[in-house]
């Protein structure tokens, strides 16, 4: 069994493509492989955070995983911070990477330009998440096209560190999930659907009362031709909701557009078929959110879990940098 790590932020609202990008296929690989899944709180910090809010959205993701169909006993779930060893092979992926490779990271432009404040931490993201990654001697990090650079980047530095001081760190792969893990904004399908909800309407949360789900899809933008096909660079509108649709029957986008002539119908049922997969995920969400606790019983019960092999790690990072045991 290959061991599979993943990291999600409790920032923002979790969606759909979250969900059809990266937690459905998570529920998948748990029964397939060693899963480890992370809520990257830490990661979170890099922008000025609300601390109830923190603690709420940490909650609230953590039940909504497992609500999907994660299970704690089968899988690892826990939180970031409950593994201090996170943060201390974090500085020491500071100290393997390299200024320029940090820099170099796209996501860092990105964000530095939208933000009043650039913290440190937001430059140093990319060697805490390469410190997830490596602290659990990772086999596959499934992510999406966006994230691809930081595992990369999580290969350079174990590489390096491997070179510098023996072989200490597993280097792992970066695999893309085959199917939805690109689902696009409804109001404006040449952007990724986003957690930070500049787009509202465009957005379907998960946890969307039907109703809502069925009016963002009839007010889904098209395309301005009439003719229904998957056709994704020169109509994104409409591939959008065949991708979508096609994700939620698992069914093939391309066969799909063959059984629509009018935009109408799409939307009506990509809408009812998205309510109908989410149903079970708001169903099971709302038992776990009436029981007291429920959250902080399944992070601790995760954290048990990862601090052992995190501390295993760390024992031979520290060994190998010439660090005292502690």
């Amino acid at each position: 069994m290959a061991r599979v790590f993943s990291g999600i932020q409790p920032t923002g609202d979790i969606h759909l493509g979250n969900y059809l990008g990266a937690i459905r296929r998570w529920v998948q690989r748990q029964y397939e492989d060693e899963a480890i899944h992370c809520i990257v709180d830490l990661h979170a910090l890099t922008i000025p955070k609300d601390p109830e809010e923190l603690r709420t959205k940490t909650a609230e993701v953590t039940l909504l995983l497992v609500a999907a169909g994660l299970d704690p006993d089968v899988m690892t779930l826990f939180a970031q911070s409950q593994v201090h060893e996170h943060a201390e092979l974090g500085w020491i992926m500071e100290c393997t990477a390299a200024f320029g490779e940090l820099r170099r990271m796209v996501q860092f432009k990105d964000k530095s330009e939208q933000a009043d404040f650039v913290s440190a931490g937001l430059f140093a993201y990319p060697a805490l998440q390469a410190a997830d990654i490596l602290l659990y001697d990772t086999d596959q990090v499934p992510v999406g096209d966006d994230q691809r650079q930081h595992v990369e980047l999580a290969r350079d530095v174990a590489l390096r560190f491997n070179h510098r001081y023996g072989e200490t760190f597993v280097v792992p792969e970066h695999v893309i999930p085959p199917v939805g893990a690109r689902v696009m904004d409804l109001q404006d399908p040449t952007k990724k659907m986003s957690k930070s909800l500049e787009s509202p309407q465009g957005t379907v949360l998960v946890l969307d009362d039907p109703a809502v789900i069925e009016r963002k899809f009839k007010r889904a933008v098209t395309d301005s031709g009439v003719e229904v096909q998957y056709d994704p660079e020169n109509q994104p509108g409409v591939s959008n909701l065949l991708a979508i649709l096609a994700a939620a029957t698992d069914a093939d986008p391309t066969e799909l557009a063959g059984k629509y002539s009018q935009y109408g119908r799409l939307k009506t049922d990509c809408a009812a078929a998205v309510i109908e997969l989410l149903r079970p995920v708001q169903e099971r969400y709302a038992e776990l959110a009436s029981e007291p606790g429920a959250a902080e019983k399944i992070l601790e019960q995760g954290a048990a879990k990862a601090r052992t092999t995190a501390a295993a790690t760390m024992v031979r990072a520290r060994k190998a940098l010439g660090l005292p045991p502690v």
